[in-house]
């Protein structure tokens, strides 16, 4: 048993500040995108934009445009859980065959080799899920699991452990060197096929926390304690570092892959030169796709650059599937887990790997392609009031409301959209609260992307629950606000410290998202 205890955008816009971020952050590569196939702003493109993206001082009225949290590609709201499952809104029908396709794809429930259904076999030996449907349930958030009787279908634990200067990438400045656990590799799985154990059973535990809020209001938090129960291959590494990680929402993703590096790298600030209080980072990590430094996007740090390296990622690691990025074919299943690597499995036949370059290709234009759902009550007088709270708080600091994305050749459904996702794609320091004490690439164990907001009051209709932050541990958005601390610290306090009806004026705000 192995347990772990988890305690403005005002930046310059320019392309020249950009360049100078990326200086400071990488030795190569944080701005190129060989992913896109851009075409470059012009320069009246670049005075349009930063006029549509700055922050508004007029909370009279909602801003133009932004009920239409994606552009063009914004859907109207279903009044169901498939509200996350729709195909972008100005998607032709040819390609919404292909979303069709990869939404095949995405909920196919694979099976173990060898196997009659040669096109579904392959999965294991260990694995999370059988599909990647089963974690990103209606395509919305997982969950943390309940109670004892609770699967954690849709949460598991990364596993590291700390490694030496000389397993950093060089070409990476400021990287943080962590290595596989020698056992049990990068993530642990909970689910094995017949004949092998599973790595282990996730136990979560919580203690109350109560957190006292102006207006004579007690809100009570729960500090969870994950454990590593159960272990199937012997004990973890002493230095293994644990990190939980649930699930998030897949909606909005082709477009924060579209949006320009240069105006996320504009954003940071890790040494805080305007003095807000606020230093964002950017991830730089190492591209298995393209052999090179990228800016992160996607994951719970911004671990991965492109959706299809993170859906190559989630393949190989939560359900075993070998594809041309990571071509284990064994999965997850270290070289101390003999009888696993030694496994049948599913590249014997045609494919080559399990999915095959057409497959994981579908299965990213699908999760490119997954629509973000217009806003409600814009311009109700209550949420009005809420938007200028999380203005006027600072939650814009990291929550960044707009962007536009870049003019793209081969993707309309991404190409030159104003876009309201409240992220700036960027790392901050949350805190020892929410630390899960991991690094990732430049992340340190302080350290997370701050999410996007988009869809978030919908949680609820699309998933059943309302848990958030990356391990599930807040049950409403007042608790997730609570647990923010570091550099949003402040924010969160002026929140506690909040008339009773601000806050409530703030919360249905942020369901309007």
């Amino acid at each position: 048993m192995h347990s772990l205890t988890l305690p403005k955008w005002t930046r310059p816009s320019s392309l020249a500040a950009a360049l100078a971020a990326a200086a400071s952050v990488a030795v190569a590569g944080p701005l190129d995108e060989p992913h896109l196939n851009i075409i470059p702003r012009t320069e009246a493109e670049a005075a349009r934009i930063a006029a549509a993206t700055a922050l508004t001082s007029d909370f009279s009225a909602p801003g133009r445009f932004e009920e239409m949290s994606a552009g063009a590609a914004t859907v109207r709201v279903t009044p169901d859980a498939n509200a996350f499952s729709q195909p972008s809104g100005n998607i032709s029908f040819e390609h919404e065959l292909d979303f069709k396709v990869g939404n095949g794809l995405f909920r196919k429930i694979w099976v173990s080799s060898p196997s009659s259904t040669l096109a579904s076999d392959g999965l294991g030996p260990l694995y999370n899920a059988r599909s990647c449907q089963r974690c990103h349930i209606k395509d919305g958030r997982g969950h943390a699991p309940e109670n004892a009787e609770d699967n954690a279908i849709s949460m598991f634990l990364r596993i590291s452990i700390p490694g030496k200067p000389e397993d950093a990438i060089p070409e990476i400045k400021d990287y943080i060197a962590s290595l596989p656990d020698p056992t049990y590799g990068t993530q642990l799985q909970d689910f094995s096929v017949a004949g092998h154990p599973a790595e282990y059973r996730l136990q979560v535990d919580y203690d109350p926390v109560e957190v006292p809020l102006s207006g004579g209001q007690v809100v009570t938090l729960r500090r969870p304690t994950y454990t590593a129960a159960d272990l199937g291959y012997g004990p973890l590494h002493p230095d293994a570092m644990l990190s939980p990680r649930v699930a998030p929402q897949m909606i909005g993703l082709g477009l924060l892959e579209a949006v320009p590096a240069a105006d996320i790298l504009a954003l940071a600030d890790p040494d805080d030169a305007d003095g807000d209080g606020i230093s964002g980072r950017a991830n730089i990590v190492w591209s298995h796709e393209f052999g090179q430094p990228m800016l992160g996007r996607f994951g719970l740090k911004a671990g991965n650059p492109t959706i299809k390296e993170q859906s190559a990622s989630a393949f190989v690691g939560d359900i075993g599937i070998s594809n041309p990025i990571f071509p284990a074919a064994s999965g997850e299943c270290t070289d101390l887990q003999a009888d696993c690597q030694a496994a049948p499995h599913g590249d014997g036949d045609d494919r080559g790997f399990e999915i095959d370059d057409e497959g994981l290709d579908l299965v990213t234009f699908y999760s490119r392609n997954l629509a973000v759902p217009a806003r409600r009550n814009v311009d109700d007088p209550e949420v009005l009031r809420g938007k200028e709270l999380f203005y006027a708080t600072g939650c814009t600091s990291c929550h960044r409301p707009a962007f536009v994305t870049h003019r793209l050749k081969d993707q309309p459904e991404q190409s030159f959209q104003l876009i309201w996702p409240y992220t700036d794609m960027l790392l901050h320091d949350m805190g020892p609260g929410l630390a899960d004490n991991r690094p990732e690439a430049r992340a340190t164990g302080t350290e997370w992307r701050t999410p996007p907001l988009w869809g978030v009051g919908l949680t609820s209709q699309v998933s059943g629950h309302t848990q958030f932050l990356h391990d599930g541990r807040a049950r409403s958005l007042l608790e997730a606000i609570l647990w923010h601390g570091g550099e949003a610290q402040p924010h969160r306090d002026s929140v506690v410290d909040m008339p009773p009806v601000d806050r409530d004026a703030l919360i249905k705000f942020l369901e309007s998202l």
